[in-house]
């Protein structure tokens, strides 16, 4: 299934088959959140449902689980939280929100991507409504991808209000978690980008924002105090995250609680070699199996977050396969079983080393 991955160990790409061996033993360890002291919570999932690795015939679900709607029913019955990505390619639809509210319990939330031109990054032109490509200057609807910037300032504010109303059914139903407001490389910590993250949470407003950096500069000894602050002054939730290291778009390691309702956790496993590649699928990004030690090492970090945040959505993007859902099991039993009541001194005070 994929693509080679000869850069891979194998204890770190086994194979689907290997993996599932794995998710035996912590099947349902996942299926509920996991209740902290104070009232806090923890709820660890995927952030896919939907790739095709994972929605092949046995690897993660049933079988017999072939549409939609009983896949989500199936995850839904293993996970309390998902994160929504296809938004960030196609701006959401009010029924399709309407339809996920309908296939899933109460409590079961789902965080949402912002579409691509919410954070400065290019769309295919071709992925747009059809009402808002009619609308587009004619030189812009030539283009094969567009970026926000392009667009004239009716048809910028109408991506936002679209995006508001394709997720309304799930705020209604209290089922939304949070926006994932993911900036590109090249955004840098300057000013102008600040106020455009004002920007977005103004657009947003009443709704959870969460913002994750792809650049380290945000986090260098010159701006990590003032990124923290900046987000804390704004009630705005640092996604902190676990990825390949040695780019520029690598983050060093960054442990903090920037808004008292929420904290995020990503791992998108740590393969290096397709990290910045191009002309990959998406998928061969993200194919890496963390090793049981290498989550062991983040239990108490996501601990000590869940002791300050309301809410701790911890979220596997490694979703090659049954890689995540496996990882997203692991995980909530390494949490489940922490003592919670106690703080890992290499934790405290927000930022490990």
């Amino acid at each position: 299934m994929g693509y080679p991955a000869d850069d891979l160990d194998r204890a770190h790409d086994p194979g689907p088959d290997a993996a599932a061996e794995r998710a035996v033993a912590v099947a349902d360890a996942a299926s509920e959140p996991i209740t902290v002291p104070g009232d806090h919570v923890i709820r660890v999932g995927t952030a896919s449902w939907t790739d095709p690795t994972m929605t092949a015939p046995g690897v993660f679900y049933p079988r017999d689980a072939d549409t939609a709607e009983e896949r989500l029913q199936f995850y839904a019955s293993r996970f309390p939280v998902v994160e929504v990505d296809a938004t960030y390619y196609a701006l959401p639809a009010e029924r399709t929100a309407a339809l996920w509210v309908e296939r899933t319990p109460p409590d079961f939330v789902f965080d949402i991507k912002a579409h691509a031109l919410m954070t400065g990054q290019p769309t295919e032109t071709k992925r747009l409504p059809k009402d808002i490509r009619a609308a587009l200057p004619a030189e812009l609807a030539a283009k094969a991808r567009i970026y926000n910037r392009d667009l004239p300032d009716e048809l910028r504010e109408e991506i936002w209000r679209r995006f508001r109303e394709g997720i309304e059914p799930l705020r209604a139903a209290g089922q939304l978690g949070s926006i994932l407001l993911q900036y590109p490389r090249w955004f840098f910590p300057v000013s102008e980008s600040r106020d455009t993250i004002l920007e977005a949470v103004r657009a947003l407003d009443g709704l959870t924002v969460a913002v994750e950096f792809r650049h380290g500069s945000w986090f260098n000894e010159k701006n990590a105090e003032r990124t923290v602050r900046f987000l804390s002054d704004h009630d705005i939730a640092l996604v902190v995250v676990d990825g390949p290291q040695g780019f520029k778009s690598s983050l060093p390691l960054v442990v903090a609680v920037t808004s008292p309702a929420l904290s995020v956790v990503r791992f998108h496993g740590r393969r290096a070699a397709t990290w910045e590649a191009q002309g990959i699928p998406t998928v061969e990004r993200f194919r890496y199996l963390y090793d049981r030690g290498e989550l062991a090492e983040w239990a108490p970090r996501v601990g000590a977050l869940a002791k300050e945040a309301r809410e701790t959505h911890v979220l596997m993007n490694n979703c090659y396969a049954n890689y995540g859902s496996t990882n997203a099991r692991e995980m909530a039993k390494l949490l489940a079983d922490l003592d919670l009541d106690r703080r890992s001194a290499d934790t405290e005070g927000g930022r490990e080393a």
